[in-house]
C-alpha cells in the first residue's frame, strides 16, 4: 500500500501535512503496521514535532537559520555551490542534518503519534516548492 503526497510551500518553513497522511493511513483499513514516508528533495526534510504551539514551528525555522545562514552570510564563505541562490547550499546542508525519511508505527489501525505531534515537510528553500513525499504502508502479520 503506496501513495504519493504532493506538499506545495511558499518558502522557509514547516508544512504539517498529519491529516493527510492520517486519511491514507484510515483508509487501508488494516489493524497493525509501519508507515515510512521519505521526501524526494535534496532541499528539505521531514520531522515529527509539536503541532499545538506555533512558536516552536517559529523557533526551529529560526535556529536552524542561525546555526546554518544563507550563503551570502561572511561566515558561509567558503562554500562553492551558490549559483543557485544564496538559500541553496545552506538548504542541502540542513537536509543533510535533519531526517528526509521517517518510521511511524501503525497500532489498532492508526498512527501511534502523541497528543501534540504533528508530521511536518521542513522546506528549506527561500522560494516556493512542489515537495514529494512517498509514503508506504507494511502491515503486521
Amino acid at each position: 500500500m503506496s501513495t504519493l503526497f504532493s506538499i506545495s510551500t511558499s518558502g522557509q518553513g514547516l508544512y504539517e501535512f498529519t491529516r493527510d497522511v492520517s486519511r491514507f493511513v484510515d483508509g487501508q483499513g488494516l489493524r497493525d503496521g509501519l508507515l515510512t514516508l521519505f521526501v524526494r528533495h535534496t532541499s528539505c526534510s521531514l520531522l515529527i514535532q509539536e503541532n499545538a504551539e506555533p512558536e516552536v514551528q517559529t523557533d526551529l525555522r529560526n535556529f536552524f537559520h542561525r546555526l546554518v545562514p544563507p550563503s551570502t552570510d561572511p561566515s558561509m564563505s567558503y562554500l562553492t555551490h551558490t549559483y543557485e541562490g544564496p538559500d541553496d547550499m545552506p538548504a542541502h546542508i540542513k537536509a543533510a542534518m535533519m531526517p528526509v525519511s521517517l518510521n511511524i508505527p501503525i497500532l489498532k489501525g492508526r498512527l501511534a503519534l502523541g497528543t501534540w505531534q504533528g508530521i511536518y515537510l521542513f522546506e528549506h528553500r527561500d522560494r516556493p516548492h512542489n515537495r514529494q513525499v512517498a509514503a508506504v504502508v507494511v502491515a503486521s502479520s
